[in-house]
């Protein structure tokens, strides 16, 4: 690309999801690709001219509630609860949201988030962008968009410009979209900025491409037309969206589709370009080898026809095989693309939605899949028109679909497994229908012919896929063969759906089997946390318990089983009905000698092959405003925490011990603590605070400042919850448990 070529950004891309939501007369100009409509983001787009809000995106929505569209720009920052960072509303001329809403760019201001009262929450940091999207004196379009990132809040300085650039920073981070920015201000309009998922999609540094002109990318293969086109479009000042060849830094070429769009200031005066670039080469990539398909096809034409100058038989013989190879081509083209789209979910409403796709306009005028249950009952439905007509589907699908008749085609291929072909029969037709009404509005989404095919897949019957015709469509026995063949790789993909998810309900009723409901204990509140890091199935080798026993006293145990699968799992059921045999008769109730037991057992009985715990037995006191007395022992298990009632953090690392499963005649100390009621205490396992190439104890660092944030008072859930807000990387699993005494 060259100089006014290569101007690419990324909060043009926010934009985007506001045009891919709901489109519409004045976004459809944007020519932005659709990408962050479910964004984590929250997105709003603002008529100018109305001074309002015309869409907001789901993350928009779940920050405002479901506000009533249109409304006024500072109506809906009330119902967001939004002030500036003292607290007070947003002023309605002066606020960020009302600049934008004044045609006027906001680089960026931080602003508040107050949750409801009733909420608990904290207050919020929100990173407030927007500018216009188009030119102030255009007629048709007087659109702008806000974009809100909620960023943590940094560490707090006396400095205001640095507090603000590191929310800048923060907030330009959390975005994590590709994008440029380019000043056309300055001498061969170089670029100013680029964010880091512009180094990983080209291979170059910020500092190699901030500076220049974006023309670097380009290569012996760029096309000097679309140069051309985004040079015009430039100079227009107005959007475009191209699509063109790409070099990264070590040289290897890549599809980009960018999009530009120009950005103005208060006075209508041009700041800045911004675009979004996607990497689409592989989308390229196919588009190139469907034209050296039909190049390919159009060389056989040319043969058949010179064929055919020779002898008309000949002629005739090639048109038929020519005419053979294209169906054949589209049907393997149709079935490859529809099996790369149906494997490509778990989730069965999905997967119907995607099957509708497939099947329109390309097989019919409009579609409806029927899914049924083991019993043959009508389980879930889908449906789409080429036109639309969702309303008039709804109510076919609500009045027709629970009540199938014997006559109607889908019935009839279900329970004879064959396809069923109505064409042009009003009298069959008719009796496909259990009530008028059902017909009534089989006939507002109008059809003349129907083919209904079973979707069978391992012996069972899944559903049936009716194809209808409108207008001039036939179907012909081609259309029928194929609709067999689409959907018995539907029905494939559906029983896979459905075994994967008995397996993850096997997964989820075995850990809810292996992990213990905390039960209620005078004078103890108590919570837990569990992460699996399997993939296969939610469960793991991480353990807690919480024991209420025989003396009065209560037993807290934290384990990590060596392994994240179902056989960890196994072993860690065995283990903790182990523990807790130990731990309820026990002769000597000292945590050390508990262990020490329960070590011999494991190693005699083969239970595991080596696992960490920490045993801990908490004595309430004698008498009123007397402390509680905390016995502990512990076996390679990383420390507990004791949160005392003023908010203060300890780790309890006095003490520690031999893993289980090494050594039976291994000596546990155990050491004795008192502790204030109200004091809770906090196990965990080694997943909440390990990380790669980070020290254990700088993890335990950060769980403790974590916890040591929470105000006084909070519960043994708030701590919790707490604990788990860092980043969980998922190579381990995480248990944890924090029981509240007194």
């Amino acid at each position: 690309m060259d100089g006014q070529a290569g101007q690419q950004a990324g909060l043009v891309a926010t934009a985007s999801a506001v045009v891919s939501g709901h489109p519409s007369p004045r976004t459809a100009s944007a020519a932005l690709p659709g990408v962050l409509a479910d964004s984590p983001v929250a997105v709003l787009l603002i008529d100018r001219i109305a001074g309002a809000v015309t869409f907001a995106n789901t993350a928009a929505v779940e920050m405002a509630g479901r506000v009533t569209l249109p409304v006024p720009i500072d109506a809906w920052g009330a119902a967001a609860g939004l002030t500036d960072l003292a607290g007070e509303p947003l002023a309605s001329t002066g606020g960020p949201l009302s600049l934008v809403a004044q045609g006027r760019p906001v680089t960026g201001e931080a602003v508040r988030l107050r949750p409801g009262a009733d909420d608990g929450a904290a207050d919020r940091l929100l990173w407030v962008t927007g500018f216009p999207l188009s030119h102030p004196t255009a007629e048709d379009q007087q659109l702008s968009l806000v974009v809100l990132l909620d960023v943590e809040t940094p560490a707090l300085t006396d400095d205001p410009d640095a507090q603000l650039q590191a929310l800048r920073e923060r907030a330009v981070i959390a975005t994590d979209i590709t994008f440029t920015i380019s000043d056309p201000r300055q001498p061969d309009d170089p670029l100013i900025w680029v964010n880091p998922s512009f180094t990983r999609i080209t291979g170059y540094s910020y500092d190699e491409a901030v500076g220049r002109n974006c023309r670097f990318l380009q290569g012996p293969a760029t096309d000097p037309g679309a140069l051309e086109e985004i040079r015009a479009a430039l100079r227009a000042q107005r959007p475009l969206t191209t699509t063109l060849l790409n070099y990264r830094k070590d040289g290897t070429a890549f599809w980009n589709q960018l999009s530009i769009s120009p950005v103005f200031d208060g006075e209508g005066e041009l700041v800045s370009f911004v675009g979004v670039q996607t990497d689409v080469t592989e989308r390229v990539r196919v588009e190139h080898e469907r034209e050296s398909a039909f190049a390919a096809e159009q060389a056989a034409r040319q043969e058949a026809e010179l064929a055919r100058a020779t002898a008309e038989q000949a002629r005739a013989d090639a048109e038929s095989a020519r005419l053979q190879v294209e169906k054949a081509t589209n049907r393997l083209a149709l079935m490859a693309e529809a099996t790369s789209t149906l494997i490509a979910t778990l989730d069965m409403s999905d997967l119907l939605e995607r099957l509708a796709g497939l099947c329109v306009p390309l097989l019919a005028d409009w579609v409806f899949l029927t899914l049924v249950d083991e019993h043959g009952e009508v389980a879930e439905t889908a449906y789409r028109h080429r036109d639309g007509h969702e309303e008039e589907l709804r109510a076919f699908s609500t009045l027709h679909a629970q009540h199938l008749p014997p006559g109607s085609p889908s019935r009839q291929s279900m329970r004879s497994n064959r396809p069923t072909f109505i064409d042009r029969d009003r009298a069959r037709i008719e009796a496909a229908f259990a009530t008028e009404a059902a017909r009534d509005a089989f006939d507002a989404v109008g059809g003349h012919s129907v083919v209904t095919v079973p979707m069978v897949a391992r012996r069972r019957t899944r559903g049936a896929m009716a194809l209808i015709a409108s207008g001039d469509r036939t179907f012909t026995r081609e259309d029928v063969d194929l609709a067999e063949d689409l959907a018995r790789r539907a029905a494939l993909a559906m029983d896979n759906v459905r075994l994967y998810q008995q397996e993850h309900a096997v997964a989820d009723t075995l850990q809810r089997s292996l992990l213990p409901d905390l039960p209620d204990i005078p004078g103890i509140t108590a919570a837990a946390h569990y992460v699996s890091a399997s993939t296969a199935a939610d469960v793991g080798g991480d353990f807690y318990d919480l024991l209420h026993l025989p003396d009065g006293s209560v037993g807290m145990v934290i384990g990590d089983v060596v392994g994240h699968d179902l056989a960890a799992a196994a072993a860690m059921g065995h283990l903790r009905g182990l523990i807790r045999a130990c731990v309820w008769d026990a002769p000597d109730p000292d945590p050390g000698v508990v262990l020490g037991r329960v070590d011999r057992l494991v190693q005699g009985l083969r239970v595991a092959s080596m696992a960490t715990i920490a045993y801990a037995r908490a004595v309430p006191p004698a008498a009123a405003g007397e402390p509680w007395r905390v016995h502990l022992a512990d076996a390679g298990h990383p420390p507990l925490l004791l949160r005392e009632p003023g908010g203060a953090v300890r780790v309890v690392d006095e003490v520690t011990g031999l893993l289980v499963g090494v050594d039976d005649g291994a000596h546990r100390p155990t050491v004795v603590l008192d502790v204030p009621a109200g004091s809770t205490l906090l196990a965990y396992t080694d997943g909440l605070i390990e990380r790669p190439g980070l020290d254990l104890d700088l993890g335990i660092e950060e769980l403790v400042a974590r916890i040591a944030t929470i105000p006084p008072g909070a519960t043994p859930r708030q701590l919790c919850d707490a604990a788990v807000a860092g980043t969980l990387d998922g190579r381990d699993d995480v248990a944890l448990l924090a029981v509240r005494l007194g």
